[in-house]
């Protein structure tokens, strides 16, 4: 569903991301570690078409992202690490406006608008304009939003981040959910304990390169360790140096 094929991108000499191979396939919850500067946030970047790769290809669901990009946008969901909205929009009026943006018929729309409101718990700050909402509020919607036309492939970027306990259990069911019904899930996260506790593999990043590709209990194999996925990450992870462009 998702394939990364020798992907490289290169800032002027900076090499942020080296030829970087992933296929996550249908029905997969991914998680992506590494520091800052690693190269995760440019490597969804070029995943969601934001940026192009200096060498390699991207596909998603089997088209090319860059020369194919809307077919692979129709297919895609993108939960960014910060939630832009348009301030002087209402939740269910930014809802709309992204349905409008796929191209969904109205009835559909209407419909899926109205199971996201409830899923995500909008229905308290919905019809108020986005200038008035928390960081937690506009992340809700943007999942919310991200979700409403069933992409077979959802990408985020740290999802956890202003969520209260509440919401990233909300947020964790329903990526587990996702996977269950067949998407894959592509999940930055510098929060280790939820990618232990809900990816079916994770893949960690230092400098461009990928250092690990596998479960938790195969990295632990590897590592002849027991420990928790925060301290094989740091271990594997100690003699990096986190000075790239992210």
């Amino acid at each position: 569903m998702l394939a990364l094929n020798s992907v490289t991108r290169n800032y002027g000499k900076k090499v942020a991301v080296n030829a970087l191979d992933l296929q996550i396939p249908a029905g997969e919850l991914f998680a992506f570690l590494g520091h800052n500067g690693a190269g995760k946030t440019t490597s969804i970047k070029m995943m969601v078409g934001l940026l192009q790769p200096t060498k390699g290809q991207i596909e998603v669901c089997g088209y090319d992202v860059v020369r194919e990009s809307r077919e692979a946008c129709l297919r895609t969901g993108y939960v960014p690490d910060e939630p832009y909205l348009y301030d002087k929009l209402t939740g269910r009026e930014f809802l709309q406006f992204v349905s409008e943006i796929y191209g969904m018929a109205p009835g559909e729309a209407v419909a899926r608008i109205e199971m996201q409101i409830d899923q995500f718990g909008l229905g308290d700050f919905v019809d108020q304009m986005a200038e008035s909402y928390s960081h937690g509020m506009k992340q809700r919607l943007v999942f919310a939003s991200a979700l409403l036309h069933r992409p077979r492939v959802l990408i985020v970027d740290e999802p956890m981040v202003g969520l209260d306990p509440r919401s990233m259990r909300l947020v964790k069911d329903i990526l587990r959910e996702e996977t269950r019904q067949g998407a894959t899930v592509f999940m930055s996260t510098h929060t280790l304990a939820v990618a232990e506790e809900i990816a079916d593999r994770i893949g960690v990043i230092a400098n461009g390169q990928l250092l690990f590709l596998g479960t938790v209990g195969e990295l632990r194999a590897q590592m002849s360790s027991n420990e928790s996925l925060e301290q094989l990450f740091l271990a594997l992870t100690a003699e990096e140096a986190a000075d790239g462009i992210d």
